[in-house]
């Protein structure tokens, strides 16, 4: 496995300072967030320098019940191409649930859900890293990820689970020590555990993050310092292998440069004290002909896993009752949480929302939330919830209401309306004239 060094999540606010910072061997980047045509001159700058770019998909949904999309596959191979990156990465969890296995309305999380582990949730998600890794142009390597709830009548620990799927797939492993820590908390799982079950020789590169605690739940913002305790793991797992790579994750609350180099200087310190001299080893796949490994998974298998994931969707973002067996509690945590990162997502993916709403925004929008389960993606969110304030006459400010209103009208179209009188008139003419 090629080695990567060490190196920090790239994303625009602190591009400047990734591109300045001295010792940084390779970035990572938000799969999503660049497009192959027109890449920021931020990466571009650093890919010239030789800096490693690795992109990381958060939409892909490999643990879903439906096989992965073809276009989204698509998407992501042609990010690996044109940041001439050695792997990609994406996550070992579901992200959407109903349609036609469920004959139910399309839902989806706006955010990465646990898997149940068990052997049916296994089989499909092997399929669905096999479809990936036959559409992918590089290797891939799947990430653990952290969760607020564990699912009722699990069979296997996350670690027999992990070294279950690089064993079937030959996939390699991102391990997030910062989510075995997550779990720790909110789980009652013990990491040491999952590290001496995880196959070693596996893992592609190691993440970092930072998170806080409240009320015995254990967040994983990726907007804080890095605790003690996620570092105290990575020592652990470097006395065990050398880690290829490992990265440290900053999505929001940005702290000053220096403040970040100081994070990624603990991080190798971390490596350090854990001193393995090993060289990582190929994980082996078992042989393909073995019909136990390569034998297609049952319609009737993904549809049983369909029907889990969509209670369990439905009762986190359109309030129907908690599937049988889950704890309450942690199911409403998880759901105020899905609704505020929607809120947020929403508000960078369209500004101009809290600008025109001001306070009345963020209120106005975890009401509708809690009654407009997300579709599609944050964009389609931004203008449904648009719509529902205009149609419903939500925004008691004239003022607000109009531009509301004119922000709508203008994105809603196929493409952004005229300034001139004439021309919007000719266009309303043109969508009439069509519709007879």
């Amino acid at each position: 496995m090629r080695r990567l060094g060490t190196g920090i999540g790239w994303r625009p606010e602190i591009a400047d300072a990734v591109e300045r910072m001295p010792g940084t061997d390779w970035v990572e980047v938000v799969a999503e967030n660049v497009c192959p045509g027109h890449l920021p001159d931020s990466l571009r700058r650093l890919r010239e320098r030789g800096v490693t770019v690795v992109p990381h998909g958060v939409s892909l949904g490999l643990g879903g019940a439906d096989r992965p999309d073809e276009g989204r596959l698509r998407a992501l191979a042609e990010r690996a191409e044109a940041l001439g990156s050695p792997l990609v990465t994406e996550h070992i969890a579901f992200v959407r649930a109903g349609g036609p296995l469920t004959a139910s309305p399309h839902l989806e999380a706006g955010h990465l859900l646990p898997v149940p582990r068990t052997r049916d949730a296994l089989d499909v998600l092997c399929e669905n890293v096999r479809i990936a890794q036959d559409a992918l142009p590089v290797p891939l390597a799947v990430e653990n990820i952290a969760a607020l709830f564990s699912w009722p009548g699990e069979e296997m620990t996350e670690g027999q689970f992990l070294y279950e799927l690089a064993d079937r797939t030959g996939v390699r492993l991102l391990i997030d020590v910062a989510n075995l820590h997550t779990n720790h908390v909110n789980r009652g799982e013990d990491p040491a555990k999952a590290l001496a079950e995880l196959p070693l020789e596996a893992i592609a590169y190691v993440h970092v993050a930072g998170g806080y605690e409240r009320d015995g739940v254990w967040h994983d913002s990726h907007a804080h310092p890095v605790p003690r305790p996620v570092l105290d793991l990575l020592t652990d797992l470097a006395k065990q292998v050398s880690p290829p790579g490992v990265l440290l994750e900053r999505d929001e609350n940005f702290p000053e440069p220096g403040e970040l180099e100081r994070e990624l200087r603990s991080i190798e310190d971390a490596v350090e004290r854990g001193g393995a001299v090993t060289e990582p080893r190929q994980a082996e796949p078992r042989e393909a002909g073995n019909e136990s490994v390569r034998g297609a998974v049952s319609e009737a298998t993904r549809q049983r896993l369909a029907l889990a994931q969509t209670a369990l969707l439905s009762a986190l973002v359109a309030g129907t009752p908690a599937p049988e067996g889950f704890d309450r509690a942690r199911l409403a945590v998880q759901s105020r949480a899905l609704a505020a990162k929607r809120a947020g997502v929403v508000a960078k993916v369209a500004p101009e929302l809290p600008e025109i709403l001001g306070d009345l925004y963020r209120p106005a929008f975890l009401a509708y939330a809690h009654t407009h389960p997300m579709t599609a993606g944050y964009r389609h969110d931004a203008l449904a919830f648009a719509a529902h304030l205009l149609r419903e006459r939500r925004v008691p400010d004239p003022v607000a209401h109009r531009e509301l209103r004119e922000w709508w009208l203008d994105r809603s179209g196929p493409e952004p309306r005229s300034h001139r009188p004439a021309a919007r008139l000719a266009r309303a003419t043109r969508r009439v004239l069509l519709r007879r």
